[in-house]
């Protein structure tokens, strides 16, 4: 009914909390996590919902990895989808998609950054997709879409350079046996020129088209990457949005490598993937430079008159022409992005959506559902750290990666005594290292490394608390979840008597052979069961 209410009254985005937007210090709150998925019904406090996500996420890897065995190489593939349907019946909007007419009167688009948005009858989005480069665009901007309509059309083998321009083709640099070679198809026996890599650096294998009547400033020139099959030759005319060269997609090959469990750990582990994608920190435009050294220079200068430089590897496909405008996150080549880049680039709302999206569409492909929330879960945990870059008045050192509750709590303590707070920026911890860094030495050690957490516990005189799981199944106490939470110890069951537990005598044997030292008391001791029992009372993984 409230769903059905919020639909009614026209409103388009609400916010709504995550497990991701969650600000309780240790576990996470009811209201951010919601329904426990096993009964439907709103999650209890003490449920281990951390053990449940990765339960959730672990059973499935099973089947991954055989998957991944049985059919392998192109059976997984399936079908590459070649268009987008709509599912809901409005009108397309077109969201910063620069396009042209072919010759034959369709929209082509022209750049990789526009959205084709269906909104309903009152202007609220219902679906958005992202345009291809390009991409036939079947449907005019306002016009009316019905569910099922064909929204967009594109090549889903390979990539396509188009002419902005109508005018005539002139090769530049395109020599036979230099810089491209004539390829036969065995099975159509058409010929095809292929771009190849050249000896020589100062040559640069582009397409000029001039248009018509107009001067050398009107041109466009367009590079021809290494593998590119020319579609167009020397002289020939062409019109707006015609294709110039294709470069075939490595996708089966691509899918079935990266498939699997290697990618959701990958993904997890937070590991910068072999030959990323170099990315844009700034909106600009594109200046395409030299080839210097194996390494071809772009510069892309901002709005506001700043540069940034990039270096991009000889022969790999540049996904933005001269003069095209760029956003700050755009891919400049080919490639996996790197999550670390996105992080740096486009914050950490981004770098979530990012590494859920991802690891989903690894489940999707063999068939698995798996809730966000599970997937949440880890996420928040790699997400929660800060690593310091000016320590101001605070306690920190400098580059040293804290959880952002500490860092939070130092600044608030600096602030409130008039000092400087300390800098810091976030970072991703892959999740080996997010456990090693955790509260508890006990947990960490029983993890990995144990011989370095212990002793650099031991030099740092840490303290546990026995706040987790893992701490206290080691030490032989009552778990703090389910109903050993301390919130669950001061219920009284109606019609119960309430019986005094027994208190435990001391063992003075242990009393002795565990003294620990006690600050309060100035040089006396206390035995050990005493030093463990400082913290019972509490509350864990309550709302904050």
């Amino acid at each position: 009914d409230l769903a059905n209410a919020i639909q009614d009254a026209g409103i388009e985005r609400v916010k709504i909390r995550s497990v991701l937007t969650c600000e309780s210090r240790r576990g996470v709150c009811q209201l951010c996590y919601g329904r426990n998925l096993g009964t439907g019904r709103m999650v209890e406090q003490g449920e281990a919902v951390g053990i449940i996500s990765a339960q959730s996420i672990g059973e499935p890897g099973t089947q991954l990895t055989m998957r991944t065995f049985h059919i392998g190489g192109a059976a997984s593939g399936g079908t590459e989808q070649n268009k987008q349907d709509a599912r809901y019946d409005g009108f397309a909007r077109h969201m910063g998609i620069n396009t042209v007419r072919n010759e034959k009167g369709e929209l082509i688009a022209m750049n990789r950054t526009g959205l084709l948005v269906v909104v309903d009858d009152k202007g609220r989005e219902r679906e958005r997709y992202q345009v291809v480069y390009g991409a036939k665009v079947l449907v005019a901007d306002g016009g009316p879409v019905q569910a099922g309509q064909t929204l967009l059309e594109w090549d889903p083998f390979a990539f396509s350079i188009l002419t902005e321009i109508s005018g005539t083709v002139h090769f530049k640099d395109i020599i036979e046996n230099v810089t491209y070679h004539e390829q036969v198809d065995e099975v159509s026996s058409m010929s095809q020129w292929v771009i190849i890599d050249s000896q020589d650096e100062k040559r640069m294998p582009a397409i000029i088209i001039r248009p018509d009547g107009g001067g050398r400033h009107d041109e466009k020139r367009y590079l021809m990457p290494t593998n590119a099959h020319l579609s167009v030759r020397d002289g020939e005319r062409v019109h707006a949005g015609d294709v110039l060269a294709k470069i075939p997609r490595a996708t089966t090959k691509t899918k079935d490598i990266t498939g699997g469990l290697p990618r959701v750990v990958e993904l997890f582990e937070a590991r910068k993937p072999r030959e990323t994608a170099v990315m844009s920190e700034i909106n600009g435009v594109v200046k395409i430079g030299e080839v210097q050294k194996g390494l071809r220079r772009i510069t892309i200068s901002g709005d506001d008159g700043t540069e940034k430089e990039y270096s991009i590897p000889r022969g790999v496909h540049i996904n933005v022409q001269d003069g095209e405008r760029v956003k700050a996150g755009d891919p400049l080549m080919d490639g996996p992005r790197n999550p670390h880049d996105i992080l740096k680039v486009l914050g950490e709302k981004e770098l979530q959506k990012y590494l859920v999206n991802e690891i989903q569409e690894v489940y999707r492909l063999q068939g698995v559902n798996i809730n966000d929330k599970h997937l949440e879960v880890i996420v928040r945990q790699m997400m929660r750290w800060v690593k310091i870059e000016d320590i101001g008045d605070t306690e920190f050192l400098p580059e040293e990666v804290v959880d952002k509750f500490r860092f939070k709590e130092e600044n608030d303590r600096v602030i409130e005594a008039g000092g400087k707070p300390a800098q810091g920026s976030p970072v991703l911890l892959g999740i080996t290292k997010a456990s090693l860094s955790t509260d508890s030495f006990i947990s960490a050690a029983s993890f990995q490394e144990t011989t370095r957490v212990l002793t650099e516990a031991a030099i740092n005189g840490k303290i546990d608390n026995l706040r987790g799981l893992k701490e206290n199944v080691i030490m032989g106490r009552l778990i703090p979840a389910g109903t050993g939470m301390t919130y669950y110890r001061r219920i009284k069951i109606a019609g119960e008597d309430v019986v005094e537990e027994p208190v435990q005598e001391q063992d003075p044997l242990l009393a002795d052979s565990l003294n620990i030292y006690d600050e309060e008391t100035k040089g006396s001791y206390m035995s050990g069961s005493e030093a463990l029992d400082f913290n019972l009372d509490e509350p864990l993984g309550d709302a904050e």
